[in-house]
């Protein structure tokens, strides 16, 4: 059987808790796309792991895999997994060979080109990580990237680095007029990627993704999809330009692991959402709290109570009420059989609660998102209110169920529920596994 978790929103919904909770009747979890540019916070019995590559499951000793549709940083999967050692755990990941490679230069060149956007008039600084991630997707398409199993023989390495890296230079020093370092240093480069090959094969991590999973599923095991990021930031589905190069939406998880989708699509689809709306970056957010005083208070209250900063970089995220339309389209584009709401404890105690139920768009509702970014950045939402709930002890009320949590916090999840007419199996109430209220088991 297959499990896919996707974000239903615009990142940071708490995938990875998910991803823990669920991974214990997985045997194989699998991140599909993205790179380390992806943060997941799993946090067990009081600890918590900050993972950016390596996939969740990780905590839980399962087998993990970065598919063929993940863009890998070598030096960032090394150092994850030697820290998961020094933490105890024993990290069995193991690494696509169709998956691409991020290179210094894509490294150089990511942070170039995104100081050149917001220097110019385009208003379209998308807010990267800076960690090489469009850059390395850009050469995939282009037909000149470097494949993990491009690494594994010097021989082919050294032709695709005498290949990519003058054009690499040509750009950093002719268009941007800048100097090309040891990031375009062919000799250099081929000796450390070459060594990285050594290793990794020593390891015995690097696999055919699509036989590796057909012969543990033929095996019998039970294989997790692991999508990064999410659905509004989706390349194709999301507020483009403001989004990633690649597909967070469950579709993502057959062309990113060579899985077929009759196979993922029999399974289980799960969208992760967070009970209030953050983002980190620019774009629009209908149902950002930035206008008045009391709306900044409530947006600062919310940051600080969720941990709203970057896994990865650290910003502040931006903080809304929960967007139902997005929810909507979501919902209709991944195909979930199921929901699971993070972070309802964080809206506990608030002296107001809203949620935008539509937008208003020239004078006409929307339950939808409009295609483009352009128009969805003139809709004004149409907002709900709720009756706001008291805080609640978080362990108590998982250890109880359901039926624990205040009257008017079911009423939001169930409002929740009939408008994506998706049930909700799961409900976060705290960060910690067994703050978890589990409704349905995906896997039974």
């Amino acid at each position: 059987m297959t499990v896919t978790i996707v974000g239903s929103q615009l990142g940071d919904e708490g995938k990875g808790a998910l991803v823990d909770l669920w991974g214990g009747d997985a045997d194989v979890v699998v991140r599909y796309q993205g790179g380390d540019n992806a943060g997941h916070t799993v946090v067990e019995g009081g600890e918590e792991y900050a993972l950016s590559l390596v996939p969740s499951g990780a905590v839980r000793d399962k087998i993990g895999v970065l598919g063929n549709g993940c863009v890998v940083n070598p030096r960032t999967l090394f150092e994850e997994t030697e820290t998961l050692r020094e933490r105890g755990l024993d990290p069995d990941v193991r690494v696509a060979k169709r998956a691409h490679v991020i290179m210094p230069y894509h490294r150089r060149l990511d942070g170039i080109e995104e100081e050149a956007k917001a220097d110019s008039d385009s208003g379209v600084e998308v807010g990267t990580t800076g960690r090489g991630i469009g850059p390395t997707y850009e050469d995939k398409a282009g037909r000149r990237g470097i494949r993990v199993g491009d690494l594994l023989d010097p021989e082919v390495l050294r032709e695709r680095l005498e290949y990519v890296v003058p054009y690499k230079r040509a750009v950093i020093e002719d268009v941007y007029g800048l100097d090309a370092g040891e990031e375009c240093d062919i000799d250099a480069l081929h000796e450390e990627y070459a060594e990285i090959g050594r290793r990794l094969r020593q390891a015995e991590m690097v696999v055919n993704c699509s036989d590796f999973l057909h012969e543990r599923r033929a095996a019998g095991d039970n294989v997790m999809f692991e999508g990064a990021q999410g659905t509004l930031i989706d390349i194709d589905h999301g507020s483009y330009p403001y989004v990633t190069s690649s597909n967070p939406t469950a579709g993502g998880a057959a062309t990113g692991s060579g899985t077929g989708p009759t196979v993922t699509g029999r399974g289980e689809v799960v969208g992760v959402v967070k009970a209030y709306l953050s983002r980190v970056g620019e774009g629009p957010m209908p149902t950002e709290l930035d206008g008045d005083e009391r709306e900044e208070t409530l947006a600062s209250d919310i940051r600080e109570k969720g941990g709203e900063f970057g896994t990865v970089t650290g910003r502040p995220r931006r903080i809304g009420w929960l967007d139902v339309p997005m929810l909507r389209h979501a919902a209709r584009v991944n195909g979930y059989t199921g929901v699971a709401v993070n972070h309802l404890d964080v809206l506990a105690g608030l002296d107001e609660l809203k949620v935008g139920h539509a937008y208003d768009l020239d004078g006409a509702e929307r339950l939808s998102l409009p295609a483009t970014t352009e128009r969805w950045a003139e809709c004004e939402p149409v907002l709900r209110e709720f009756e706001p709930w008291a805080a609640f002890d978080p362990e108590a009320v998982a250890e109880e169920g359901y039926e624990a949590l205040p009257n008017a916090a079911r009423d939001y999840l169930e409002y929740l529920e009939a408008q994506l007419d998706t049930p909700v199996y799961a409900v976060g109430v705290g960060p910690d596994r067994e703050q978890t209220i589990v409704r349905s088991n995906p896997w039974e």
